[in-house]
């Protein structure tokens, strides 16, 4: 008897378990529900509720789909007195065809006759709701209210949809990704290098106590890799930190990881290092960046696609790639017919979306190409002309965000790759191009490298050509860095030394694309919980 209670409470088929099928199964589902189905039980937050005299309607949602089911009641109208928006519950009816317009399906839940037997339906409140005090009324709730109550703020139909789109997204880029045989990579958050080398990486606390357990046996560490100038048998150490009364050194009491770490800023340094033995790598991960910036267009974490690949084809070649992705990804949701963005475009302008839509067509235009000096020709001939940028446009100086929108907006009315920029505006690991002469005059030096401006965002990826060449590498980090830049970043030459190849890479903002695509205007409503300078409620 033991025995068989014990084996019953296991599942016959344990590799086939499913849970019940969501909202949005049900309604996408083709299948007419027949008059002698079974009942079926569905769960979810009751989104409205409307009481008549002998009948009532509620609208239930389980955020998997921008259209609630409508549960209508008949029987009993004291089953549904509990029932109130917010309220979670657990509906017992039927599915059955729906006479009413605005849904092709509706669930009958039949409660009988008071003091009856037998009813067909039942309804289960899991968790109550007080709808005098509860925070999320359907009156029309401010941005700034939601952000306020961010734990909440989920529970509108804007931010499930943006949250919806943005597990839509994801899915796409895995689908292309993989079709372009690369491999998913999970890279580390914590880091010791600033690969943009702007520094406004968020530093890791050092331990305040000189007792830490995990400084008491670490000696002093050599290198992580031998520099063609060592040898095995005499490993040069590039910590330079005081001697400790424990054996290890006082950088090694103090820091956890006996270094300084960093929250990363981008994974593109660990990508390149997986690329030398998978040529295809990617990896959509958190980025963090310690930018006190309030604008709608940055975010203290977010979330950046990046890929490295093995390549020979230069800019040109990673800017067709790069088109593509967007063009595949993007345009199998707007062109699909994708719930969520009619619920994100509502009141939006409609030429915008239709912009963005032409844009991604498969048989579209190409999208246009043009240098950073043919850019900054065009602005400062407008420049000349209307004195309309705050900030004047002139060789040598970054992009603006107002310039980069002028361009993709205005002067080529959608998605343009800028590339070639000046050397002295990107990281170090950027591939420097050669004059037609083939000598490299200092003062006007580019790299290899692009950016992709589309409408009302500005810059949505940033790619390059990366630097194969170890001297010229070396000398880019010993400018950048010093000379004890170039012993930390020695690995990053061993990739160069042993097997490298030319290779190229990108990122992408996810929060970006996720507000081009949704017609949303700032950042912090394009992810679940923003952290901002200032901000994390969470």
């Amino acid at each position: 008897m033991i025995v068989r209670r014990f084996a019953s409470s296991f599942s016959a088929k344990p590799g086939g378990f499913k849970l019940p099928p969501t909202i949005r199964q049900l309604l996408a589902s083709p299948h007419t529900p027949a008059p002698d189905a079974p009942p079926i039980t569905v769960s979810g937050w009751i989104k409205s509720i409307r009481r008549q005299k002998n009948v009532a309607f509620a609208v239930l949602t389980d955020g998997s789909s921008p259209q609630g089911l409508q549960a209508v009641f008949v029987g009993n109208g004291d089953g549904v007195k509990a029932l109130t928006n917010g309220a979670a519950v657990r509906l017992t009816g039927k599915l059955v065809p729906s006479p009413g317009a605005g849904q092709d399906k509706e669930l009958l839940v039949d409660l009988g006759k008071a003091g009856e037997s037998g009813a067909k339906g039942e309804v289960r409140v899991l968790g109550s709701c007080d709808p005098e005090i509860y925070p999320i009324q359907k009156q029309a709730l401010s941005t700034e209210y939601l952000r306020d109550h961010s734990h909440l703020r989920a529970r509108t139909d804007a931010i499930a949809a943006m949250i919806r789109l943005r597990d839509a997204l994801k899915k796409n880029i895995s689908t292309f990704f993989d079709e372009q045989g690369f491999v998913y990579t999970h890279t580390p958050v914590l880091t010791g290098n600033d690969a943009e080398g702007a520094g406004e990486a968020f530093q890791i606390a050092e331990i305040p106590s000189a007792q830490h357990p995990a400084s008491v046996l670490l000696p002093s560490s050599p290198s992580s890799s031998p520099s063609p100038s060592s040898s095995p048998a005499a490993p040069t150490a590039t910590a330079t930190a005081a001697p400790s009364p424990l054996g290890g050194t006082l950088a090694h009491e103090k820091e956890f990881f006996s270094r300084p770490a960093h929250l990363t800023v981008s994974h593109q340094l660990h990508l390149e290092a997986l690329a030398t033995a998978l040529a295809r790598v990617y990896t959509l991960s958190p980025c963090f960046r310690a930018e006190r910036s309030q604008t709608g267009r940055h975010l203290a974490e977010f979330w950046m696609l990046e890929a490295e690949w093995v390549q020979a084809g230069g800019v040109g070649e990673t800017c067709d790639f790069v088109e593509a992705c967007v063009r595949k990804v993007v345009g199998g949701l707007v062109h699909g017919g994708s719930g969520e963005l009619e619920v994100l475009w509502r009141g939006g302008e409609g030429s915008r979306r239709q912009a963005m839509s032409d844009a991604v067509k498969p048989d579209g235009k190409p999208w246009k190409r043009m240098t950073y000096t043919e850019a900054v020709e065009a602005l400062e001939a407008e420049h000349a002309r209307t004195k309309k940028f705050e900030y004047e446009p002139r060789w040598g100086r970054a992009l603006q965000s107002e310039h980069e929108r002028w361009l993709a907006e205005t002067f080529v009315k959608g998605p343009v790759f800028v590339t070639d920029y000046p050397a002295v505006l990107k990281p170090f690991y950027m591939r420097r191009n050669c004059s037609a002469s083939g000598a490299e005059d200092r003062d006007r030096e580019t790299v290899a490298c692009f950016d992709l401006l589309v409408p009302h965002v500005g810059e949505l990826v940033g790619g390059s050509v990366r630097e194969e060449r170890p001297s010229v590498l070396e000398s880019r980090m010993r400018e950048a860095f010093g000379e004890a830049g170039v012993r930390e970043y020695e690995w990053y030459l061993d990739l160069r030394r042993y097997g490298g190849a030319p290779h190229v890479g990108f990122g992408m903002g996810f929060e970006r694309l996720v507000g081009w695509v949704g017609g949303i205007e700032n950042v912090r409503e394009c992810v679940p919980f923003p952290r901002w300078a200032g901000r994390m409620l969470l």
